[in-house]
């Protein structure tokens, strides 16, 4: 079928008593083709992005040093490399990228869920109604990985003054005020770059598929 663009075959539909080239049920079946897609596109995004931080975790997990970074920060604040000091942050870091996997492979699911109930729907109602809850799934991963940035920032920022009370290293103002303006200018810029990421990539797809479920809802209101 050629591509056409929806807003000018409604105008000329609504302006011409002749019949269109395409009826109700062919513009039906462009926009859900349509949704479908841009569905099945964030649906592939997230398994890449799952795949990636997969990679990224085994490839820590066997080069096993993913801490000495960390803990080379906290040497310069006086705190003394440890084997206990180090088996924490390798627990505590494992914990949390299994966390991040879970969560990032839960929403995969629930968007390949939602992209096989609206592969096989073919209820125009019920069909705008998948498309809203998938819209939602997508604001609510979005928001969940900002969450989730900003659960983790604190677990280490609560892990680094845990280290520093158990080891009896006691920071000066300056210093404390310097390291706590550094925690939140870091965690303010990450989140800045994680929306930013899924305005562009995600945002795209969902806005087209947000002008798509507003015709629909137009074309549904007509019927009625």
């Amino acid at each position: 079928m050629p591509d056409f663009d929806i807003d000018s075959l409604k105008k000329t539909w609504q302006e011409t008593a002749v019949k269109p080239k395409y009826d109700s049920s062919e513009i039906l079946e462009m926009l859900n083709h349509k949704s479908r897609n841009y569905v099945k596109y964030i649906f592939w995004i997230s398994v890449i992005e799952f795949l990636i931080f997969l990679g990224i975790t085994a490839y820590y997990l066997i080069k096993g040093d993913e801490g000495s970074s960390f803990i080379r920060i906290l040497e310069k604040v006086g705190v003394k490399r440890t084997f206990e000091l180090e088996k924490d942050f390798e627990h505590l870091y494992f914990g949390l990228k299994m966390l991040s996997l879970f969560v990032t492979a839960l929403f995969v699911i629930l968007f390949y869920k939602n992209y096989r109930k609206i592969h096989v729907e073919s209820n125009l109602k019920k069909f705008i109604l998948q498309i809203v809850r998938f819209r939602k799934t997508v604001n609510a991963f979005i928001f969940t990985n900002i969450a989730l940035l900003a659960i983790f920032v604190s677990i280490l920022t609560l892990f680094i003054f845990q280290t520093l009370s158990s080891q009896e290293i006691h920071l000066n103002n300056p210093t404390l005020i310097g390291f706590a303006t550094g925690i939140v200018i870091s965690l303010l810029l990450s989140i800045g770059l994680i929306w930013l990421y899924y305005r562009v990539v995600y945002g795209i797809l969902v806005n087209r598929l947000g002008k798509n479920l507003k015709q629909l809802e137009e074309i549904e209101s007509a019927k009625e």
